[in-house]
């Protein structure tokens, strides 16, 4: 008998415990879009890629005008000139392939590195928001980690408002 009473008293208590909990849900892609800091990083990042397409836009050039300058000299050239101007062209493609990928690394760091403080700010708001309204989790949407969520608890509205938007 004792077990049965200490038992109901523990699914009791885990019951009430499970009521007293509180649940939200956002979009953080969302959220994040409205941010006006996400616009600001967007155009700094498209104007930081411009920069790293117009120097490999130079280098293709560069190796494009060295490509047509051996096909039209090629008759002229002795073997030893052919040697030295192929391993020359040969450098400058090796250099926008390498230029590519690095581009490509540099970009991926740079948004990394404008993103940082534009998620934290947003992280802090979703904090304030869960600490004042006592939720006890907060789901994203954007990610798709829930199943079911009433349209009463997003707090999208809350932490837009946190962050004056």
């Amino acid at each position: 008998m004792k077990k049965v009473l200490l038992t109901l008293m523990v699914c009791v208590g885990l019951i009430l415990s499970a009521q007293a909990q509180k649940f939200g849900y956002l979009n953080s892609n969302e959220l994040l879009s409205m941010m006006p800091e996400s616009v600001e990083m967007q155009e700094e990042l498209q104007s930081y890629a411009k920069g790293l397409e117009s120097q490999l836009t130079a280098m293709q050039a560069e190796y494009e005008k060295k490509v047509v300058e051996y096909q039209q000299n090629e008759t002229t050239y002795t073997d030893l000139v052919k040697e030295d101007k192929i391993r020359e062209i040969e450098s400058i493609q090796q250099r926008v392939v390498e230029f590519q990928k690095n581009a490509q690394q540099s970009l991926g760091e740079k948004e990394a590195e404008l993103f940082t403080p534009i998620r934290e700010k947003a992280m802090m708001a979703i904090d304030k928001v869960a600490k004042e309204g006592n939720y006890t989790f907060i789901f994203d949407s954007g990610a798709g980690s829930f199943l079911y969520a009433a349209e009463s608890e997003n707090v999208l509205s809350l932490v837009k408002s946190k962050l004056g938007l």
